[in-house]
C-alpha cells in the first residue's frame, strides 16, 4: 500500500510535481526539468504517481513503473471539474489529487513500447490517407469548375488527370497542366504510404497468435485487429464483451428517471477510428452475406434479420457492437473464432 500520492503534470519541458501525505492536503510543491524529474523518481521511495492520459504520460508512466512507483493515468475530461477557479500548472495538480480519489472514474493502463508501435503506423496511415482524401477533393472541384467531371471513386481521378493533362485537345488550361500533374503525383506517393505501412501492418499481425485470433472473426483484417490490440490493451480488463462495446461508445446512450428507460443512438464514447473500424467491418460483412449462394451461418443470419427490420445503417452498427463483443470472448479465452470449445476431462 502506497502512502503518499505524487500529481504530475506532464509538459513538454517543465513539470508541476504536488505530493500528499495524506488524502486533501498538499504537503509538498516541485516544478522540475525533465532530467530533474526523472531523477526525482528514482529518487523517491515507492508511491502512487498521478498523471493526466496525455501526450508522453505513457512514456512516463513506464519509467515510473519500472522504478517502483504505482502509476495511475487518469482520462483528462474526467480530471477537468477538479480543477478550481483559474487554470494553472500548481491547479492542475491539485485537481489529479482529487480525481485520483473518486473511484467511479476509470483509469487509462499505461500503454507498451509495442502498443504505441502499432498505434503510431495506423496515425501516420490515417494523417495520410485524410491527405489524399484532401487533394482527391481538391482536383475534383478544380475540374469541375470547368466543366471537366471525373467519374464516382477514388482511383479513377489519377488517370483521368493524367489523360486530361496529356491531351493537347482537352480543354485545360495550360498554367493548371503542370499544377495537376504534380497534384497527381502527390497522390501516388500518399498511396504508396499508405500500402507499406499496410505492409508494415501485416507483417507485425502475422507474428502475433492473439491478431491471428482476432483476424479469424468476420469483418476484422488486419486494420480492426491491430488497432484493438493497440488502443485496448488488455481485454481481461473488461468483466464482459458489453463493457468493451460501451468503452467503444457503441452501446446505447441512456437518459432514464424514475420507472421510464430510455435508450437512444449510440454514445460515441471511445476512440472514433476504432469504432470507424468495426462499422465499416459489419458493412462489409453484410454486403458479403447477401452476395453469398450458400446459407449464412448464426452471425450472419442474424445481421441480414436486423438489416431488414432496421435498415442497413442500424444493422451495421449493431453488427459492429456484436463484433467487439466476439472480439472479447475470442480474445479472453484465447480461441479462434468458430472453434469450439474443448470438453473438460471427467
Amino acid at each position: 500500500m502506497h502512502s503518499t500520492t505524487i500529481a504530475v503534470d506532464v509538459a513538454k519541458s517543465v513539470f508541476e510535481i504536488a505530493v500528499s501525505q495524506r488524502p486533501g492536503r498538499v504537503s509538498a510543491r516541485r516544478r522540475l526539468s525533465r532530467g530533474q524529474f526523472s531523477r526525482f523518481l528514482a529518487e523517491q521511495a515507492p508511491a502512487t504517481v498521478v498523471m493526466e492520459a496525455c501526450g508522453m504520460a505513457h512514456f512516463w508512466g513506464r519509467e515510473a513503473g519500472v522504478r517502483g512507483h504505482r502509476v495511475v493515468l487518469l482520462p483528462p475530461h474526467a480530471v477537468r471539474p477538479y480543477v478550481l477557479r483559474n487554470k494553472t500548472d500548481g491547479a492542475d495538480a491539485k485537481g489529479l489529487l482529487e480525481a485520483v480519489r473518486n473511484e467511479s472514474i476509470r483509469p487509462v493502463p499505461v500503454k507498451s513500447v509495442d502498443q504505441q508501435l502499432l498505434a503510431g503506423l495506423h496515425r501516420m496511415r490515417s494523417a495520410w490517407m485524410g491527405t489524399r482524401t484532401a487533394r482527391l477533393n481538391t482536383v475534383r472541384g478544380l475540374l469541375r469548375e470547368l466543366g471537366l467531371t471525373i467519374p464516382v471513386g477514388a482511383r479513377q481521378v489519377v488517370p483521368h488527370v493524367g489523360a486530361l493533362v496529356s491531351d493537347a485537345d482537352s480543354g485545360l488550361p495550360d498554367a493548371l497542366r503542370p499544377v495537376l500533374a504534380e497534384a497527381a503525383r502527390e497522390i501516388r506517393e500518399l498511396e504508396a504510404r499508405v500500402h507499406a505501412v499496410d505492409r508494415a501492418l501485416g507483417g507485425l499481425a502475422s507474428t502475433s497468435a492473439l491478431l491471428v485470433r482476432l483476424r479469424t472473426i468476420p469483418g476484422v483484417g488486419v486494420l480492426t485487429a491491430t488497432a484493438l490490440v493497440a488502443f485496448v490493451g488488455d481485454a481481461h480488463r473488461f468483466p464482459s464483451g458489453r463493457h468493451l462495446a460501451s468503452y467503444l461508445g457503441l452501446t446505447p446512450r441512456e437518459s432514464s428517471s424514475g420507472l421510464r428507460r430510455r435508450l437512444g443512438a449510440i454514445s460515441k464514447r471511445g476512440d472514433p477510428y476504432l469504432r470507424m473500424l468495426l462499422i465499416h467491418g459489419a458493412r462489409s460483412v453484410l454486403c458479403h452475406a447477401k452476395k453469398a449462394t450458400g446459407e449464412p451461418d448464426r452471425l450472419r443470419r442474424w445481421a441480414l434479420d436486423r438489416e431488414r427490420s432496421r435498415g442497413h445503417n442500424k444493422a451495421a452498427v449493431a453488427l459492429a457492437n456484436k463484433l467487439a463483443r466476439v472480439a472479447w470472448a475470442v480474445w479472453r479465452r484465447e480461441r479462434a473464432y468458430g472453434v469450439p470449445a474443448q470438453p473438460r476431462e471427467a
